[in-house]
């Protein structure tokens, strides 16, 4: 049998239209409010040049695989599925392009079904193979009894991913550590699935864009997986893995190697500076440790020198299709070359072993 690869990070394209299909027609003229009003707040200023610089960003090594967002195995489920065989991955972690819980909540009159429908389309897109589409269900934020509500309806359809917003502070929330999430992070908890966090633009580096003189946004994309460190603070150092310690907590798309710096600078300021930090009871590292996972594509620098620090079992492959850096078609040869002079038993967990365990396949 082929080695087993899991994609922790693909994308599927799921389209307003497909969303509405699910919701009574008396809704869609305020779905269409909603996603109107989100989609001009993108494109003001420097949205709209952020999405393409990012989309036209080249790796020699894989140039090819830009043609992949023009495949239909981007939104039609069993063309998918081909898709995945050519590129020998068995399984793939599902994220829809589009942030819904970044404007569900304005959907006048409809929130409940708005957020049900959605998910609903999500869940469809699964049935060609749920063994091998594992998509992840997006889950509000701004009703703590509606995410509750969420949570327990599609785990009862079987659901084994959800999504989270990285910063529920610019969608007008607190930040995780408050206590209005605990019966939220009670049910998760409860339900065994892990929570995904799929990095984005943060809105405080608009400025940012705005003044990089590069025709890609190439001096602020770099910096964009780096705001996951703010993340990072407020889940272990705000106290939330320590009162809620069997969360399975996933960062996509964050990069290694800088990860392996935080580790060593936020225990640092513990043990050497003297920093206190009164929601946890151990180091900060500790708590990383035992919950945190992180996504990577090809990162060499912290694959190879660093996946000590960072913790093998911490660590999970993908493949980001269709996204430009994808090793999408040639994802086997890829791993092959990513993963020389790795131990066999360290390359099994971080390309489907973690995998497997985290999303209880």
């Amino acid at each position: 049998m082929p080695e087993l690869l899991i994609s922790t990070d693909s994308h599927v394209k799921m389209t307003h239209d497909q969303v509405k299909s699910y919701l009574p027609r008396r809704l869609h003229e305020p779905y269409d409010d909603a996603s109107g009003a989100y989609e001009a707040r993108m494109s003001a200023g420097v949205g709209a040049a952020n999405r393409a610089g990012a989309k036209q960003q080249r790796t020699d090594k894989i140039a090819a695989s830009n043609s992949a967002f023009s495949r239909d195995g981007y939104w039609d489920p069993a063309a998918r599925l081909k898709d995945m065989d050519t590129d020998g991955v068995q399984v793939e972690v599902l994220y829809s392009e589009v942030s819904a819980f970044r404007y569900l909540s304005n959907v006048t009159g409809g929130v409940s079904e708005a957020v049900q429908a959605f998910n609903n389309a999500m869940y469809d897109f699964s049935q060609a193979d749920p063994d091998r589409l594992i998509v992840s269900y997006q889950i509000p934020v701004h009703d703590i009894d509606l995410a509750v509500a969420e949570v327990r309806r599609v785990a009862e359809r079987g659901a084994k991913s959800l999504q989270l917003p990285v910063f529920p502070d610019e969608l007008g929330q607190p930040d995780y550590f408050d206590e209005r999430y605990t019966p939220l992070f009670s049910v998760i908890e409860e339900t065994g699935l892990p929570v995904c966090c799929h990095i984005g633009m943060k809105t405080a580096l608009a400025d940012l864009a705005k003044r990089d003189p590069t025709p890609n946004k190439g001096i602020m994309v770099p910096v964009t997986p780096l705001m996951t460190a703010e993340a990072f603070g407020m889940w272990i150092m705000g106290g939330v893995l320590a009162r809620f310690p069997r969360l399975k907590l996933v960062f996509v798309e964050p990069g290694l190697a800088w990860v392996a710096w935080w580790l060593e600078t936020v225990d640092d300021m513990v043990k050497r500076q003297g920093y206190v930090y009164p929601g946890i009871s151990e180091l900060p590292s500790h708590y990383f440790h035992q919950n945190v996972h992180l996504t990577f594509i090809d990162e060499s620098l912290g694959l190879h020198r660093m996946r000590d620090v960072i913790g093998v079992e911490n660590i999970m492959w993908s493949t980001d299709f269709p996204h430009p850096v994808t090793s999408w078609p040639h994802s086997r040869s890829i791993v092959e070359e990513q993963f020389k002079d790795i131990p066999d038993d360290e390359r099994k967990l971080m390309v489907s072993g973690n995998a497997t365990r985290v999303w209880n396949l």
